[in-house]
């Protein structure tokens, strides 16, 4: 789930820079745009160089059509489209945005052909690889709710999606032109097929056929996830519209005929499968367009021709495309900043952060086969690991509607398979990566009074189990190790678990993330006045620090242009692996980190004891106890030069999750100066508006949320009501909350648009003096005005320790 991105450690070197602004605001109560925010949305942002972005037509948290241009890149095509010079084979309708590892979705791509070479069918191209064509340079278009590119064979492209329904307009050359492979000239006579197969090739057997009459196409298949365990059943129904049907008929391999008009995949083995669909041709088109509409189910092919019938009757491209307009408008009308001087790469930064953080998870409530139930049902939890941290957190923010519906789906998919997953795609348990974050996330909302229609004593119960009860399968699900866990207070390296399995790695991880879940837990309990249980979880927050090492020295690659030499960082104290006899193994701290064996540490058995990043970087992640933790690596001064190390030295990497709480950290060490610092020190020398723009996987929209709640200006510590102040990256920001409907303003006092004042001086709440370096979820609800003058260096504003974020130790 990560690569890094070009130029990384080549900007360590790089200087930030921030906002001033105008001070006559005395009459301004809130600032609105007086622009179009899809100006500053583009989607293209992060679709090579391994953000994996999905650029095409959806809705947000769109049911399930999500309708893009497919690529042959096997190294850029997990979201469909890539921005770069790989050929395309097809138009799904159904796809996953930003993630790592395998191509997810992409099923039953359709392809247009103008016509066959010699007008015979079996000549026209049916394979992937034979039908792959070329996209014309400076043709693609992407926008909220709409997308199009021209292949080389002159055939235009849009799509624009309902909720489970994609649209297609499709424009053919008006002339004679020249076959796929640019063999002779073609007749006029399109054709347009639909094939059997998904992004990564997983089909496993499927059915299609084709009404020789209609020229409808219906069919279903069985397919893998892309990261979990499991097979899911998907079902399709295509229909057309805008010219005459002149024949029908069935593929296998690149072999085509009229007769039959139906076909049944069964497993044989092959990988990948034999490629296999079914085709309409047509007669000339009037105006050279026909209309695909595509309707996709998880219930049945009954069920998908009812949703494209009901949600798209009439076939009316451009009414579809202004109500996805439409949507994604009133979604992000929440928000408003006051754009002064502030430069189009940085606004188009912020929104297409925002737009991206409002892709997934995906609503297919009405679509669940698995169980019966009237909650809501939300897919593509792609991952927790990846989620909690940031994307949860701003949409608690931006769309408290769609976040409470998603925290009853966590609930009830707990109520039915027994425990709350930390990833999960295409209706199939996905891979756990660390802790059970689903626990952070309940608790978040939790404490942000996310409560219409929660069954919050099922929520409790829930994140207990993942507490107490260790499953058979903990590769997938809660946690593993617990009896070491609440015996030893530590996940061993050598673990001995007799009671469910799982990869035997991570241990370092997986421990300080099982004692914040366990914090969070904590909070919890004690709101809910089970003082016994908030008291035991309290404790076992405590457990990281039976991972840390007081000795521990590291040595790392000096990144000043020597080769293979390494000098001693200075720093003692590290997290390391123990044993079940409670001895010390060694892990090196900086391994797993950009400076050494970067990408060794993954979910395999050979992954070692931290998942994406090293001990380095594990060490800092206790944000349940951050005094504790000070003390313990010798207090604010020496705590502030190490974590400035982690970011400078070129051991951190911002484009993994983990990776988004330390450049905030400084806080509560008394520096939130240092906190804007780096905040502008990896934005946009890592996140930009180019089609590269984004430093690794943007993971269903994390590195997005990251952008925008870091120009907002308040970090959210999740599992927490604690929000870090820091300037905004505009003059105003406005946030109307969805549940009160009050608006809440920072606004920044000697703004500058060249980030030379980006250090408060002083603040205010609501006209009174305002000296902590951090605020309550309250300030969202109630609305009022948090006012901040900046300066161009560092002062005593919240340095003082009653003006630092609570830790455990001090505040429980």
């Amino acid at each position: 789930m990560r690569r890094i991105s070009s130029g990384f450690l080549a900007s360590l070197a790089l200087s930030p820079y921030g906002v001033t602004g105008n001070p006559n605001f005395e009459n301004e109560r809130t600032v609105r745009q007086t622009y179009d925010v899809f100006e500053y949305i583009d989607p293209l942002i992060g679709t090579i160089n391994g953000g994996h972005v999905f650029p095409g037509a959806t809705l947000p948290f769109a049911g399930m059509a999500k309708a893009v241009a497919d690529v042959n890149n096997p190294e850029e095509k997990q979201g469909g489209f890539a921005s770069d010079n790989s050929d395309i084979t097809g138009f799904s309708h159904m796809h996953d945005s930003g993630t790592g590892g395998a191509p997810s979705l992409g099923n039953f791509p359709i392809f247009p052909q103008t016509g066959c070479p010699g007008d015979i069918v079996d000549n026209c191209f049916f394979t992937k690889t034979d039908r792959a064509s070329r996209r014309i340079n400076g043709t693609v278009e992407a926008h909220p709710g709409y997308f199009a590119v021209s292949l080389n064979t002159s055939v235009h492209t849009e799509m624009t999606v309902t909720n489970h329904t994609a649209l297609y307009r499709i424009t053919f050359p008006s002339n004679s032109t020249t076959s796929i492979q640019n063999q002779t000239a073609l007749p006029y006579s399109p054709l347009i097929l639909i094939d059997l197969t998904d992004l990564p090739e997983s089909r496993i057997n499927g059915s299609i056929e084709v009404d020789g009459s209609t020229g409808r196409i219906l069919g279903n298949g069985t397919f893998l996830p892309s990261f979990g365990l499991g097979t899911y059943d998907l079902h399709f129904c295509a229909d057309f519209a805008g010219a005459e049907i002149r024949d029908t008929g069935v593929f296998m391999n690149n072999r085509a005929g009229s007769e039959p008009k139906r076909l049944k995949i069964t497993p044989n083995g092959n990988s990948p499968p034999i490629p296999a669909g079914a085709w309409t041709q047509f007669e000339a088109p009037a105006d050279n367009q026909i209309l695909v509409r595509v309707g996709v189910s998880f219930i049945g092919v009954e069920q998908a021709c009812r949703n494209a019938e009901t949600e798209i009757p009439d076939f009316g491209f451009d009414k579809v495309r202004t109500a996805a307009e439409d949507v994604w408008r009133r979604k992000l009308s929440v928000i408003s900043v006051d754009n002064t001087g502030v430069s189009d790469m940085l606004q188009t930064v912020f929104w297409s952060g925002a737009y991206r953080a409002m892709i997934s998870p995906q609503d297919y409530t009405g679509e669940n086969p698995l169980w019966q139930s009237d909650e809501p049902y939300y897919d593509s939890y792609y991952c927790i690991w990846d989620s909690f941290r940031s994307i949860h957190p701003l949409l608690t923010l931006l769309d408290p509607e769609s976040q409470t519906r998603m925290v009853r789906t966590l609930i009830d998919v707990y109520r039915h398979e027994g425990k709350l997953p930390d990833c999960r795609m295409s209706l199939c348990k996905g891979f756990t990566q660390g802790g059970s974050n689903a626990d952070v996330v309940l608790v978040d909302s939790f404490l942000k009074n996310i409560t219409d229609g929660v069954d919050w004593a099922t929520g409790y119960e829930a994140v207990v189990s993942d507490a107490e009860d260790e499953p058979l399968d903990w590769a997938v699900e809660g946690r593993g190790g617990l009896t070491s866990w609440k015996n030893l207070g530590y996940i061993p390296t050598d673990d001995f678990d007799p009671y469910g399995g799982g990869p035997f790695t991570r241990s370092i991880s997986r421990t300080v993330e099982y004692a914040y879940n366990d914090f969070c837990i904590a909070e919890m309990a004690k709101s809910l006045g089970h003082t016994a249980d908030a008291e035991k979880y309290r404790e076992r927050s405590d457990n990281w620090k039976n991972m840390y090492k007081a000795d521990q020295t590291s040595m790392v690659s000096n990144t000043t242009g020597h080769l293979n030499e390494t000098i001693d960082s200075g720093f003692v104290g590290f997290l390391q692996p123990r044993y079940l006899n409670g001895t010390f193994g060694f892990q090196d701290p900086s391994l797993c980190s950009p400076l050494y064996n970067f990408t060794s540490c993954y979910l395999d058995q050979n992954g070692h004891e931290t998942y994406e990043g090293g001990a380095w970087l594990y060490t800092f992640y206790v944000p349940q106890d951050m005094a504790t933790l000070i003390a313990t690596l010798g207090g604010p001064d020496t705590f502030t030069r190490r974590l400035s190390y982690l970011h400078t030295s070129g051991l951190l990497y911002i484009g993994d999750e983990q990776a988004f709480l330390p450049v905030f950290q400084f806080h509560y060490a008394g520096r939130p100066g240092l906190s804007a610092y780096f905040s502008h020190f990896y934005i946009p020398s890592q996140f930009n508006d180019t089609v590269e723009g984004i430093a690794g996987n943007d993971d269903s929209g994390a590195m997005g949320s990251f952008t925008t709640l870091s120009m907002m200006g308040l970090w959210p510590i999740p599992g927490q009501n604690v929000y870090l102040i820091t300037p905004p990256y505009f003059l105003e920001v406005n946030l109307t909350s969805g549940q009160t409907g009050k608006v809440a303003t920072i606004r920044n006092v000697n703004f500058d648009a060249e980030y030379e004042n980006i250090y408060i001086q002083s603040a205010t709440l609501n006209g009174r003096n305002y000296t902590k370096n951090w605020i309550a979820h309250d300030f969202w609800l109630e609305g009022g005005i948090l006012e901040l003058t900046l300066g161009k260096n560092e002062s005593s504003w919240g340095t003082a320790d009653e003006d630092l974020p609570p830790s455990s130790s001090t505040s429980w």
